[in-house]
């Protein structure tokens, strides 16, 4: 009979007394099946599936020396970034046989902190984390405790901890200079809230380009900051643009999510895209070139930072293995409808 919802988990002492066989015998079963009479491996087994018993994986890597879960942080497990990026860290663990304990920070340090402390009890094989905030010496000191460390999106600060990274100063002055070459020497940014790296990094990228085509950002540049970087805050920022009536012809948002959001309001106060407006994302999410008007976008390879950082996790953990990597890829500017007239 299946275990009711609710009820204790059956024990392996629990299938031994089923079986009517010793602790020794089951184990045996589970690990070494061959060594066991069918007829007793049959009795034990039946008693395994009425009791519906789950082998403790724990336990089981606490007695044989082996340790089989990798933990990751990232900001929003809801985001469909964060979403692309547990995939490639799982596709990459799953090659050699490791799995996946997936926990959000909601880019808050007291929760990333609460989630490392579960898995270092839990006594992960290492952890994966996107920074909640700007000071890693925490995870400096988790390393040094015993529990391997990567930076995940993110350039690492210290040299004993890796990192895998993104040049995203480089992919929004990609963005922004892309709008200048289309004519326009006024460019509206739909920003994050203060203290944020990808704040920083946006605007830093936007600057760049700016400066570097020769206008003073004082009167090319009009930013607008949005409490939170998804649909609903691109809506917001776009409003509150056009709210002003000399708003600029067009927009780079620091990702796609808020870019759909500004399009959606550009659209309900009549305006064009891109011959009244044009508009640039960042991420380059699925969704970016399926849109009526598909959204130019810059291009982060999301999945691939997965992989790389589940790879460097793991040959951290090989024998011989010290010396700590740092590694950062070059987004790439996708062209679509939404900003090219």
């Amino acid at each position: 009979m299946p275990r009711r919802r609710g009820a204790q988990r059956a024990s392996i002492s629990d299938v031994a007394k089923a079986a009517g066989v010793s602790l020794g015998t089951v184990s045996n079963v589970l690990n070494r099946p061959e060594r066991v009479a069918t007829p007793t491996r049959d009795k034990v087994l039946a008693a395994i599936e009425a009791l519906s018993f789950v082998p403790n994986g724990s336990a089981r890597q606490l007695r044989a020396g082996t340790i089989t879960t990798v933990g990751a942080i990232v900001p929003d497990i809801g985001n469909p970034y964060s979403t692309e990026l547990a995939r490639g860290i799982e596709d990459r663990l799953a090659t050699a046989d490791r799995t996946l304990m997936l926990a959000s920070s909601d880019e808050d340090p007291a929760r990333e902190a609460r989630h490392l402390r579960l898995f270092e009890e839990h006594g992960v094989l290492g952890v994966l984390v996107t920074p909640a905030g700007p000071d890693v010496d925490h995870l400096l000191q988790l390393r040094r405790r015993g529990t391997d460390v990567v930076l995940l999106d993110r350039t690492s600060p210290h040299p004993e901890i890796s990192s895998v990274s993104v040049d995203d100063v480089a992919g929004a002055a990609m963005a922004v200079t892309h709008l200048l070459e289309q004519g326009h020497d006024r460019v509206a940014m739909i920003n994050g809230t203060p203290g944020t790296r990808r704040r920083a990094d946006g605007r830093a990228g936007a600057l760049r380009a700016l400066r570097e085509a020769g206008l003073d950002p004082a009167t090319a540049l009009v930013e607008v900051t949005v409490p939170t970087l998804d649909a609903d805050g691109g809506v917001t920022g776009a409003s509150q643009l056009l709210e002003t009536g000399d708003h600029p012809s067009a927009i780079f948002c620091v990702n796609d999510h808020t870019a759909l959001g500004a399009m959606r309001a550009l659209r309900a106060h009549g305006l064009r895209i891109p011959q009244d407006v044009a508009v640039v994302g960042y991420g380059d999410a699925d969704v970016a070139s399926m849109l009526m008007t598909p959204l130019t976008s810059v291009r982060r390879p999301t999945r691939r930072i997965g992989e790389i950082a589940a790879d460097l996790l793991l040959r951290s953990t090989d024998p011989g293995t010290t010396e700590a990597q740092q590694v950062e890829f070059t987004p790439e500017l996708v062209v679509r409808t939404s900003s090219t007239r």
